[in-house]
């Protein structure tokens, strides 16, 4: 079990420093060309892998191009092209009338604020910060997705669980011109090492300052279970 800083600022620095080295060119693993297709890989990522949804949106990015394009398209036809994707019928749905929405309410442009978008269908606060950052260079909050989730309680950075309450919780702590990175940054070492069953503690760079750090860690806080 390593031994986390006294503080969690401290311990989000320290944390920072060693992911940043590990992973210099660190950033979004979704495909898009603009902030439309933005906005629908990451409506289409929500409980599916990234290389899932690049795949699946190289073929639909050539089939539809506009709002109106997506909003006009038939349910079975747009839920049909996406079918490889979890819950793709409802997806579809959400695309439909978001699309529909940006068509008739924002003169086709994909909305600039937390509120305006998260007013769209399927586009939560999760969504909305990913699509205000990376389509719009705004970046007012961090992305809580479940590798977020699962290593800032693991790291003992925060005891919240829900991604609302530990977005909130991150946000003061976390240095503000980090906000975007850090996620990015989580993301990878949640995927290549501190993956959700069966991390490698031997190979981990955080490893002695991670108080779930397996041999000796005897709970994973993340889940709050035993190894």
């Amino acid at each position: 079990m390593g031994t986390p800083l006294e503080t969690r600022e401290a311990q989000v620095e320290e944390v920072l420093e060693r992911l940043y080295e590990e992973y210099p060119d660190s950033t979004i693993s979704l495909n898009y060309s603009n902030r439309l297709e933005l906005l629908i890989a990451v409506i289409l990522s929500a409980q599916c892998t990234d290389e899932r949804v690049n795949a699946v949106c190289a073929e639909l990015f050539e089939t539809y191009g506009t709002p109106e394009e997506y909003a006009n398209a038939p349910q079975e036809e747009l839920a049909e092209a996406i079918n490889s994707i979890t819950y793709y019928n409802n997806k579809a749905t959400y695309i439909r009338s978001a699309c529909a929405d940006i068509a008739e309410k924002h003169d086709g442009e994909v909305p600039d604020t937390m509120s305006d978008l998260t007013d769209l269908a399927g586009v939560g606060r999760k969504t909305a910060n990913v699509v205000l950052q990376h389509g719009h260079d705004v970046v007012e909050g961090i992305v809580v997705d479940t590798h977020v989730q699962r290593l800032t309680r693991r790291l003992g950075i925060t005891e919240a669980e829900r991604p609302e309450a530990i977005e909130e919780d991150l946000l003061g702590i976390v240095p503000e011109d980090d906000w975007q990175q850090f996620t990015h940054l989580m993301i990878d070492h949640g995927r290549a090492v501190c993956t959700a069953r069966n991390p490698d503690c031997g190979e981990c760079v955080l490893a002695d300052v991670c108080p779930s750090a397996k041999p000796d860690a005897a709970v994973d806080l993340a889940s709050g279970e035993e190894w």
